[in-house]
């Protein structure tokens, strides 16, 4: 049967003789950018929403996978599946950058895989330290809290010698700081770890400094040294006046 919207000659004579009606408007095409804010807009409307009965404490975005299920008979189904699809996708990316934890203890063949070719938008704490250096077994501490703190870095730690042949005894602790396979940061030896004095905080301020990790401390927590000779003069002029 041929279509009566269909542009010929035929149907314009059709619709002068007044045998078929006139032309029809074509519905818009809804474009999948429409169809993506449409279900944007729903799902915007649905959180701004008040919580449900039996769940007034809790907002959309606070729930559950299970509470998203139990949600389905009474909400728009398409508009839930769309957002628990979400939801799992950021989950699994959180999960994803959240896949370390400890401290991980590797060898020089693993050095290359382990450090310098961790991925992207991965950052590495190496600490080369030897057995029987009490400030590196006080770092090795801090770094075990610190791995569980901050699961999104890789903390690894590697016996000096192992990594670097002939590596100085004096130089340890070692700390190396990587990011995506470049060296960022180093804090060679005792001094620059002060060290048996150094605390959980300011080894964290210091790593958080640099980027490695997401540490909420701005202010650096180490004792200030005040100037030796400021503080003669200031001795001077108290016994003075």
């Amino acid at each position: 049967m041929q279509d009566p919207n269909e542009d010929t000659e035929w149907n314009d004579v059709l619709r002068s003789k007044g045998i078929i009606g006139p032309k029809q408007p074509k519905e818009a095409e809804i474009t999948e950018d429409q169809i993506q804010a449409m279900l944007d807009d729903a799902i915007q409307r649905r959180t701004d929403l008040p919580p449900l009965e039996g769940q007034r404490d809790k907002k959309i975005d606070d729930m559950s996978l299970d509470e998203l299920d139990e949600l389905e008979d009474s909400e728009d189904e398409a508009v839930l599946e769309e957002y628990r699809r979400r939801r799992i996708a950021e989950m699994r990316a959180t999960a994803e950058k959240a896949r370390f934890g400890s401290v991980r203890e590797i060898s020089g063949q693993e050095y290359v895989n382990e450090v310098t070719k961790a991925g992207e938008g991965i950052w590495v704490v190496l600490h080369l330290y030897a057995n029987g250096v009490p400030l590196c077994a006080l770092i090795h501490h801090h770094m075990q809290k610190l791995a569980a703190k901050f699961p999104q870095t890789k903390f690894l730690r590697s016996i000096a010698t192992t990594c670097i042949p002939n590596f100085p005894e004096k130089n340890l602790p070692t700390i190396f700081i990587y990011h995506e396979g470049s060296l960022r940061k180093q804090f060679i030896g005792p001094l620059e770890l002060r060290g048996d004095k150094l605390t959980f905080v300011e080894l964290e301020y210091m790593l958080g400094q640099v980027g490695a990790v997401p540490s909420e401390i701005t202010e650096d927590p180490r004792p200030q040294i005040r100037d030796k000779l400021l503080a003669d003069l200031e001795d001077k002029s108290s016994d003075f006046y």
